[in-house]
Formats: C-alpha cells, structure tokens, sequence
C-alpha cells in the first residue's frame, strides 16, 4: 500500500530526474557549439595566416622587380624620387579628427558676421557698391588644416614602414 507521500516523493523524484536530464542536455549543446565557434575560429586564424604567406610571397622585391622589367613598356614606371617621401604627421588631417567647432562660438560667430555682413551692405549701399556676398563669404570662410613641418632633428634618411607581421 502506497500511501499519498510515497506517490508526492515519486513525483518529485521523476521531475527532478526531467529537469537534470533538460539541463545536461542544454549543457552538451553549448559545449558543441563552443566546440564549432572554435574550429571557426581555428579556420579564420588559418585563413589569415595564409594570406599573410601569400602576401609575402606577392611582394617580393625579386618577383616585383622582374614584373616590372617584364610590363614596363606597358606601365612605364618611374622609380619614386626622395622627395615624394612624407611622413605620417605631414599628411593631412582626416575628416574623423578634424575638431567639431564649439555650438555657442559658432553662434556668437553667426550673430557677428550677420552684423559685420550688415556693416558692409550699409557701407557698400553707401558706396553703390552691390557685391556683399564676398564679405558673407569671408565671414564664413574656416580655416584650412595644415601639415606641421618636419623637426630639424629628425632623421631625414629614416622611412616609417609597415609591416605585414604582428
């Protein structure tokens, strides 16, 4: 005779047992799918370590030597003169780093130039002179980003180059 805690201790006992068994069972699909990110990971890892092999293979000083000699009629190339060289710093600034002009100077700055441009249209209608918008052109003309010079202590010979290797 089984009596009504005997029944409630099988129950707990078989639910128990389905919840370990859904949980094992969830632990063994994640292990395969780490198992897969891995062997992914392992093939682009191998992938990239080819490339870089092709690569270097690609640009060999010899084999790009004998192209050029071979398609020179075609390309006509120049060796690069020393002066072509630059520097990083001497580069231009991209348009990501070039500074975002200060929201409250650029209207102080609107405010004066509307003022200034109202200046020279009173003046220029004075003058009979009709041209203002080169004066509006001015006002709001921004300055140009220029490469800083090379230091005089610098070493002029020495070429920053990348490289292929990590």
């Amino acid at each position: 005779m089984l009596k009504t805690f005997d029944l409630v201790l099988i129950g707990v006992m078989t639910a128990t047992a389905a919840v370990t068994y859904t949980i094992k069972h969830r632990a063994e699909l994640k292990v395969e799918e780490v198992h897969r990110l891995e062997a992914e990971i392992k093939l682009e890892k191998d992938t990239i370590d080819l490339l870089k092999a092709d690569w270097a293979l690609q640009s060999q000083p010899n084999r790009l030597e004998r192209l050029v000699k071979a398609y020179n009629e075609e390309l006509k190339l120049q060796p690069t003169e020393s002066t072509a060289l630059v520097h990083a710093k001497e580069l231009p600034m991209l348009k990501s780093e070039v500074p975002v002009p200060d929201v409250t100077e650029a209207k102080a700055s609107a405010k004066s130039a509307t003022v200034a441009s109202a200046k020279s249209a009173t003046v220029a209608s004075a003058k009979g002179a009709p041209d203002t918008k080169g004066a509006q052109a001015s006002a709001k003309a921004q300055p140009i980003p220029v490469p800083a010079p090379r230091g005089e202590a610098e070493d002029a010979d020495q070429i920053e180059t990348g490289s292929v290797e990590e």
